[in-house]
Parts: structure tokens; C-alpha cells; sequence
């Protein structure tokens, strides 16, 4: 699905204006330690299957919700990598609207059932790309959340802004 009702009705109210979107993304490995990326129509660039976290849902949920209509695969989410945010992700889409996203990403090792077809229309083309020739992405993720050797502790922004 696109765009929520929850967030069709926000819009409505607000127009194009900036709005915080709190949302998930994933890092899916296939067998061969390749990564999902996903193509969406709308945009020139590549992301994570990704999305926004709706009311009540909890960001694990969410996760397992959006990788599923975007993919076709059901996976499980096994680590939370880091939560981004701030100005650096700011995105206007193609139609104008603003958005900040503050993103928990997750590492997902365990497509648990499906096949790769997206669901909801979102996206143009979904592949496992090799980690050293990663597309160019929409939004600037550090590299290191795409080693397969990343830490074993979640990463947070403020760990190199405050102390």
C-alpha cells in the first residue's frame, strides 16, 4: 500500500508540509550473503524494503509487515542494527510531500516463507545485490550496517555527535 489512511488523512490537513515519520527498514541476506534492494516506481533511487510504522503497531511488527507487501517474503526480523534520523533523512517524494523519517533498521537472516514478487505495487524491481556493488540509496545509511560483520550492539546517532 502506498500511503496509509492514517497518513492520507495527515495530508489532507497539511499539504506537502515537512511531518516526522517514524518507520523501519531491512536488511535481508539470501543464502549467499547477498542483500535485498528494492527499485520503487517512483523514484530514481534504490532503498531497503522499508516503510512506515502505522498506529499501534510496534516497529517489529511493522517490519515484518512492509518487507511482506513490498517483496513477498515473510521474514524475521533477528537484530535491530541501529535508528536513524534527523536532517540527514529528510526526503520529498516526486508529488512534493516532506518527510523525516526516524528509521529502526533490522538485519533479517531468516526469510521464513514466500516468493520474491512485490505485493503492493510499490516496487519496480527487487534484487539481491552483492554487498561491495550496493546501489546508490535514497537515504544515507552508514556502510558499515551492510557488513555481514557488523557490531553485535545496535548503533546509534548520538554515539559519535555527543560524547
Amino acid at each position: 500500500m502506498p500511503i496509509s489512511d492514517y497518513y492520507k488523512k495527515i495530508r489532507r490537513k497539511i499539504g506537502t508540509d515537512l511531518i516526522f515519520m517514524p518507520s523501519v527498514a531491512a536488511i535481508i541476506r539470501n543464502d549467499d550473503n547477498d542483500i535485498l534492494f528494492q527499485k520503487p516506481h517512483d523514484g530514481e533511487y534504490w532503498s531497503l524494503p522499508a516503510g512506515a510504522i502505522e498506529p499501534g503497531e510496534a516497529p517489529a511488527q511493522a517490519l515484518i509487515r512492509e518487507v511482506w507487501e513490498e517483496t513477498g517474503l515473510r521474514v524475521k526480523p533477528n537484530k535491530l542494527l541501529g535508528v536513524f534520523g534527523g536532517e540527514s533523512f529528510r526526503f520529498t517524494y516526486p508529488n512534493g510531500d516532506q518527510v523525516e523519517y526516524s528509521v529502526f533498521v533490522f538485519e533479517c537472516n531468516n526469510i521464513v516463507s514466500g516468493e520474491l514478487t512485490p505485493i503492493d505495487g510499490e516496487s519496480a524491481d527487487l534484487a539481491f545485490i552483492k554487498e561491495e556493488s550496493k546501489p546508490k540509496l535514497a537515504l544515507p545509511y552508514p556502510d558499515f550496517i551492510f557488513k555481514k560483520s557488523a557490531s553485535d550492539n545496535a548503533y546509534f546517532q548520538w554515539e559519535n555527535n555527543w560524547l
